[in-house]
């Protein structure tokens, strides 16, 4: 019997069809929306236009984190039709140039750490501490952020460290905004206290330690 031609199924790649508006709600939805397009009974269109919303709804469940999140929705419904539906929506259809708006830039803060074993944070709680007029509640501050440096030191370098160390960290780091009151005393650490580290990958704790030991050093040479 002589070999006759067969017809093969061709495979069809995503990359041959049409683009998705939206790919996290898949083709399917896609087909339901370009179906919905072509129901010409308006209530019938608006009907399942609110199926379709559902089933979205379905697929997205985390969309019920976002305030408004029906409203979000229905945006996507009209962004995945190309902004070509005419259905009654409790939404007005947003603008397709919206899609290439911007989004407005994150302030970020260049401003150079100064010491790099205490971080960003204590450096944005001295500029706190410095705005705040002189008085009990002012030295309390101090005082509890002291504790904290302290702790902080002592997590990367086991040796003890002076109060006197501390305070003048803390006068340094605010540009000697601030002036630790004459007097002030932390009281003694607890010798049983161990005092952990963040997790290190074991390959390059070694690595990390190192590089803590020396910004201590370097801020240190610094004053």
């Amino acid at each position: 019997m002589e070999n006759k031609d067969i017809d093969t199924c061709k495979l069809l790649y995503n990359t041959e069809r049409v683009k998705l508006y939206i790919p996290e709600y898949g083709r399917n939805v896609q087909k339901m929306v370009d179906y919905l397009k072509t129901i010409e009974d308006r209530d019938k269109r608006n009907e399942q236009a609110r199926a379709i919303i559902k089933v979205m709804e379905i697929l997205n469940p985390s969309v019920h984190l976002q305030d408004d999140y029906e409203h979000k929705l229905w945006d996507h419904l009209f962004i995945i039709s190309g902004f070509d539906l005419d259905v009654d929506a409790p939404y007005p259809m947003p603008e397709p140039e919206s899609l290439n708006e911007r989004p407005e830039m994150v302030p970020i803060k260049n401003k150079p750490i100064k010491a790099n074993h205490y971080g960003r944070n204590i450096e944005s709680i001295i500029d706190l501490i410095a705005e705040k007029e002189d008085g009990e509640a002012k030295t309390s501050m101090i005082r509890s952020l002291a504790i904290y440096m302290r702790q902080q030191y002592l997590i990367w370098n086991k040796d003890t460290v002076s109060e006197e160390t501390i305070f003048q960290d803390i006068e340094k780091l605010s540009d000697h905004r601030i002036k630790v009151p004459e007097g002030l005393q932390l009281g003694r650490v607890d010798a049983g206290i161990n005092y952990s580290r963040p997790n290190l990958n074991p390959s390059k704790s070694g690595k990390g330690q190192n590089w803590q030991r020396n910004n201590h050093k370097n801020f240190r040479n610094k004053k």
